[in-house]
C-alpha cells in the first residue's frame, strides 16, 4: 500500500473516530439536559441579587459573560436613556452592580457562549445590545420574523427566555429551544 493510501486511510479511521465521540458527547449533553443537570452551562448564571432584583424588574436579567466589561461599563453609565427608558440607580446600586457586571465579563469568563462572543467582536467594539454581536445574528439568522418579532409571545430577540426554556441559569443549548406558537426548534 502506498504511502498515501495509508495517510488516506488513517485519516478516515481518525475521523471516523472523531464523529463517533462527538456523537457520543452530543448523546450525553442530551441526556444531561433532558434531567436538567446543567454541567455544561453555555454562560456563568446570574448570582448577584441586587443586579437580579433592580434588572430583573423591568427585563430578563442577562448573564454578565454575554457582553465584554466595555459594553456593561458604557451601559451602567448611560441609565438615565436605558433603551428609551430611565433606569438611573443611586450611585451606591450603579456602581455595585457595575462591578458586578465587569468583573463577571465576557473576558473574565471560561464559559463557552461567552468566549465565543468576545471572539466575534472587534478590539474597540462596543455592543449595548447581545443581539447586535456577530455571534448572536449568526445563531439567529435563520430565524423568520413571523416567529420572533410579528409573534406576540416573543415581539424582540432581546427577549431571551421567551424561547431559551433554561436561559436564566445560563444554558441557551439549541436542543433545548421552544419557539411559543410554534413548538421546539430544529434547525
Amino acid at each position: 500500500m502506498s504511502i498515501a493510501r495509508k495517510l488516506l486511510v488513517t485519516t478516515g479511521a481518525l475521523l471516523m473516530a472523531g464523529i463517533a465521540a462527538c456523537d457520543h458527547e452530543e448523546h450525553e449533553y442530551r441526556e444531561e439536559s433532558s434531567y436538567k443537570n446543567f454541567t455544561r452551562l453555555d454562560v456563568a448564571p446570574v448570582k448577584n441579587p441586587q443586579y437580579r432584583e433592580e434588572c430583573g424588574s423591568c427585563h430578563f436579567v442577562y448573564q454578565p459573560g454575554l457582553l465584554p466589561q466595555r459594553s456593561w461599563q458604557k451601559m451602567m453609565s448611560q441609565l438615565d436613556d436605558h433603551f428609551g427608558e430611565n433606569a438611573e440607580l443611586d450611585e451606591q446600586a450603579r456602581a455595585a452592580i457595575t462591578d458586578y457586571l465587569v468583573k463577571n465579563a465576557a473576558e473574565h469568563s471560561d464559559y463557552k457562549r461567552s468566549r465565543k462572543i468576545l471572539s466575534s467582536l472587534d478590539k474597540d467594539e462596543t455592543p449595548l445590545r447581545i443581539s447586535e454581536t456577530r455571534y448572536f445574528v449568526r445563531k439567529h439568522h435563520e430565524l423568520p420574523k413571523s416567529m420572533v418579532q410579528e409573534n406576540p409571545e416573543v415581539r424582540s430577540f432581546s427577549a431571551c427566555a421567551a424561547c431559551h426554556v433554561n436561559a436564566d441559569k445560563g444554558y441557551y443549548d439549541e436542543h433545548e429551544i421552544r419557539i411559543p406558537g410554534y413548538g421546539k426548534w430544529d434547525d
